[in-house]
Parts: structure tokens; C-alpha cells; sequence
């Protein structure tokens, strides 16, 4: 569940923070430069000076005017940490958005029909509300409460929020100006998937194959859900970019509760313990944050 994030848990304490707060940040952007008149000829125009963004972690003392105050949920709050960083593996640039024109810009930002999220681009720390609805259309993107554990409501942006399969939740570290990536929530029936391949339905032995080498992970709590613990110096424990990645299971249905019960979520299994193998868990939310 997203509190479980520190720095990008899942949980309410990775971790997909925004509807109601705060105008759009405006993105970082240059003046245009004057235009040179006749007698001016042998002047140089020095050059703009780019619009600095100020990027920062919301003060704890920062609260959301139009929530009431059980509503109010800093990042800071997640206190579930995620498995410790390796070395960065490597991993395919995202899709351009607008391939013909600026290619150095675009090379980093997915195109709106796009299912994969990348650590770059318009899914970086530096992203904001406004970036998505400029790629995306604005009437395919909401600021609106999502859900986090324990009842209590989040601001965040969400992508196609009536389309199942192409939500995306997108939680701010800034929520009244909608920037700062914090966490990006990708749950339900989703389609998207994060880097390295990870998306919804995975298996254990699918998502050991993408980590490169078997993983650790806590058994399951009262709400039924199991969450990798250690990537244990896999493919997945760093992502380019700067980002982390953090996973949660679900039993398979048919599961015999007792045997989904006795694997507590006070311990920590391997991804090749047969126990964990024969309640069949599959991947049941992925959580990307910074």
C-alpha cells in the first residue's frame, strides 16, 4: 500500500499527495530574446536568464487550506523504507513525445500514448502538473484525493482517472504547486508499467528475472499484502535516473488462507522459499519514487 514508501514506499506512512491546493507551478522557461534594432546592430543582446524552479520538501508546517486537518499528509509521513540503492543498471531511453522538433527534450519525454514510466523526462523529480497536461491534455489529467491506508485521502495527480487501465496516481513532495515528483502509484488494473519491466500481475519468478537474481520480501499483513524487502543487489534496487522501485503481492485466491497466514509480515522471505511459491502471490501494485 503507497504509506509504506519512505523516500519512495509504499504505504500511507512507495509509497502512486494532490485536488483541490494550489495554483500549477509554471515550468522553468526563458525569456525570448529582444529583437535587435538598426542602431543597435553592434550590440550584443546578452543572453536570457533562465527561470529558476525552486525545488524543495514541503515544510511540515505546510498544510492545504482546502483540506480538513486529518486530511493533511506530508511525504515525510511514509515510513516504510525501500531496499537499499546499488550501482545503476542499464536501461532503454524513454520514447521521444515530439521526435521532429528539440530532439534533445523530446528523446526524454514519453509520448501521450505511452504506457511505460521512465526515471527521466516528464516522469523526473523536477515534473510537475503542468508538464502532464501539456503532453497528456489537460482533460485527460486530474488533481483530485486518492486513496491512501488507513482511510485517509492524498492529494495527487492522476492520469485518465476514469479509464482503469491507463491510471496513473503522480504524488507531489510540493502538493499546492503540483511539482516535485514524490511518488508515482501504479495499482487496480493499470497498464502502465515501471522501468526495468515491472508491472501488475507478475509473477515471483517473472520479477526474478527481471531483478536479475532471486529477492527478498515481508509475508503478508492483515490486509493481505506482502512487499519486497531487499532487491538484494538485483537489476531493480537502482534506477537510472535516481529513482527506486518499490513492489507488492497478493496471494493467488485460491490460496489455502493457512497457508497465506503463517507467512507473517514480521518475516522476511526469500523469493525462492517454497512456502512463499505455493501461495502463488503476483504483483499487485508498483511504486516508483524519489
Amino acid at each position: 500500500m503507497r504509506e509504506r514508501w519512505i523516500g519512495m514506499a509504499p504505504g500511507v506512512a512507495f509509497a502512486a499527495v494532490l485536488a483541490v491546493a494550489g495554483p500549477t507551478s509554471a515550468l522553468s522557461q526563458t525569456a525570448p530574446a529582444q529583437p535587435t534594432s538598426p542602431d543597435q546592430s553592434d550590440q550584443a543582446v546578452p543572453p536570457p536568464k533562465p527561470v529558476k524552479h525552486a525545488k524543495k520538501p514541503i515544510p511540515a508546517s505546510q498544510t492545504n487550506p482546502d483540506l480538513d486537518t486529518n486530511d493533511q499528509l506530508a511525504p515525510s509521513q511514509m515510513n516504510q523504507p525501500v531496499p537499499a540503492a546499488v550501482s545503476e543498471p542499464g536501461s532503454a531511453p524513454a520514447k521521444p513525445a515530439h521526435p521532429a522538433a528539440g530532439a534533445s527534450h523530446a528523446a526524454a519525454m514519453p509520448s501521450a500514448t505511452s504506457h511505460v514510466v521512465s526515471c527521466s523526462g516528464l516522469f523526473a523529480k523536477d515534473s510537475s502538473h503542468l508538464k502532464l497536461a501539456m503532453t497528456f491534455d489537460a482533460k485527460n489529467i486530474a488533481f483530485t484525493d486518492v486513496d491512501a491506508d488507513g482511510g485517509a485521502k492524498v492529494p495527487a495527480s492522476v492520469l485518465f482517472p476514469n479509464d482503469p487501465k491507463r491510471r496513473l496516481e503522480l504524488w507531489w513532495s510540493n502538493p499546492a504547486a503540483r511539482s516535485d515528483l514524490y511518488l508515482i502509484d501504479i495499482h487496480g488494473k493499470s497498464t502502465w508499467s515501471g522501468p526495468g519491466g515491472m508491472k501488475l500481475g507478475l509473477t515471483l519468478a517473472q520479477l526474478e528475472k527481471l531483478n536479475g537474481k532471486p529477492f527478498k520480501l515481508k509475508g503478508f499483513d492483515k490486509n493481505g499484502v506482502a512487499t519486497v524487502s531487499d532487491w538484494d543487489g538485483g537489476a531493480l534496487a537502482a534506477l537510472p535516473g535516481g529513482c527506486k522501485s518499490g513492489v507488492n503481492f497478493t496471494a493467488d485466491p485460491k490460496a489455502a488462507p493457512d497457508a497465506v497466514s503463517a507467512l507473517t509480515a514480521d518475516q522476511e522471505y526469500s523469493s525462492t522459499d517454497p512456502a512463499i511459491r505455493a501461495v502463488k502471490p503476483t504483483v499487485s501494485e508498483v511504486l516508483i519514487g524519489y
